[in-house]
């Protein structure tokens, strides 16, 4: 690849087709597809007054409900390393993406035990839940957060 102008940054390996580089800068850190179907689901269950990327707690979870203590991360099965789809890694730059995601589960880890030091509650909901289920997430969060 020659053309560099798809490249964002220095920290990630240049991808070997414009393609792919154009793929993955498309990729969200907020506000997901996942995220907005589990929040519509959510307010269907009479759950609002909740806070998105809230920043005055680690890890900024997706959705917060501050007054509840209450915690949720979004997780994407790619990137967060799903147990339930368990993903191949990707075959080009192996070792770069190994500590990747090495890294994106210890912190995500470190993150849960801060906030429960803090006496949060945390609930992670992944990416292909939400597609399976989202009324039944909901559901389920619902009376886990209405129950305190």
């Amino acid at each position: 690849m020659t053309d560099k102008k798809y490249i964002r940054d220095k920290r990630s390996p240049i991808p070997k087709s414009e393609a792919v580089s154009r793929m993955m800068s498309a990729n969200k850190g907020s506000d997901t597809n996942p995220e907005r179907t589990l929040r519509k689901a959510l307010r269907s269950k009479g759950l609002i007054g909740y806070r998105l990327n809230y920043k005055k707690v680690p890890g900024k979870p997706d959705i917060c409900f501050v007054s509840k203590k209450v915690a949720i991360f979004v997780n994407g099965c790619f990137w967060h390393r799903c147990p339930h789809c368990n993903y191949p890694n990707p075959k080009h730059n192996q070792t770069y993406w190994i500590q990747k995601f090495n890294k994106t589960t210890a912190r995500d880890k470190r993150t849960q035990e801060q906030l429960k030091e803090l006496g949060w509650r945390t609930f992670v909901i992944w990416e292909c839940e939400i597609k399976k289920d989202a009324d039944k997430i909901a559901e389920n969060l619902a009376s886990e957060i209405l129950s305190t």
